[in-house]
């Protein structure tokens, strides 16, 4: 990978279920050390975008590369152990276990001790590299303040520290793109402040490109390097966070006037 090369480049992505286009044309990249958000209405495609990267659906046409290398086709584990980590929307955090198992699972790709050595457990090097994973994960646990609930069951925490939870998951990839859905939804005043710190101290101080969706313009307006936002499935603006604010399209996405009425209206002009 090149100095001049982005970390993720996106080109020409379809992605279609049946009869619905979620995405069409899409085509964008991130740069390495990027905040670069994703929004739109309801529906715009940005999960679907997002799911497009970590490997959870596969583009009908079009082109995904990381640090230079295509990933199409490669299966969503595959793309962890290059660097690709996310957190979902939805949470989907194991609610029957404690707060540090959830986040030891976020380890998993780089235990190298399999099953026959971990056997051996004080003869090999499994207590040992257990150790070195452990201390990751207290440090991931100072980092995002959640020390009192670490031997918490994970199901009966409040939804936001649910969300701080996975985020934490997400980052014991250490993962060098990190894909945030949604990170601060149903959260109060209080609680969006602290992600949005949490979030700008990964990308600042722990050196991780992100890709966060998110529908609080105030806070994605603030802390974003760049933006790009998706209407029906086209992308219809990106750029410096100023920028898109004054682009037309945007606003007319944001005010209810669909994309596709107006290219629809164009049509029927040309026609």
């Amino acid at each position: 990978m090149s100095e001049n090369q982005p970390l993720l480049q996106v080109d020409n992505i379809f992605l279609s279920f049946g009869g619905v286009h979620a995405l069409r044309e899409v085509s964008f990249e991130v740069r390495t050390g990027e905040l670069f958000s994703i929004i739109g209405p309801n529906g715009a495609g940005k999960t679907s975008m997002l799911n497009c990267i970590s490997g959870r659906y596969q583009p009908n046409k079009g082109q995904i590369s990381f640090k230079g290398n295509s990933i199409i086709g490669l299966k969503p584990n595959d793309r962890c152990k290059l660097g690709i980590g996310r957190t979902f929307q939805n949470l989907a955090l194991f609610n029957h276990m404690s707060v540090l198992d959830n986040i030891l699972v976020g380890r998993h790709h780089l235990l190298k001790n399999n099953f026959l050595s971990g056997s051996l457990y004080w003869l090999s090097g499994a207590r040992k590299e257990e150790l070195v994973h452990r201390r990751e994960v207290e440090d991931i646990i100072d980092f995002l303040e959640i020390a009192h609930i670490r031997k918490e069951i994970a199901g009966t925490l409040s939804y936001g520290l649910r969300k701080r939870v996975e985020l934490a998951r997400a980052v014991a990839l250490r993962p060098d793109l990190i894909l945030l859905d949604e990170p601060m939804a149903g959260m109060n005043l209080e609680e969006k402040e602290d992600m949005a710190r949490y979030i700008i101290d990964l990308n600042e101080e722990w050196g991780m490109t992100i890709i966060m969706i998110e529908h609080d313009m105030g806070v994605v307006m603030d802390i974003s390097h760049r933006v790009m936002v998706l209407d029906f499935g086209r992308k219809i603006c990106a750029g410096l966070p100023d920028e898109v604010m004054e682009n037309e399209q945007v606003k007319s996405a944001y005010l209810g006037v669909g994309f596709d009425d107006e290219v629809q209206q164009a049509d029927e002009e040309v026609v």
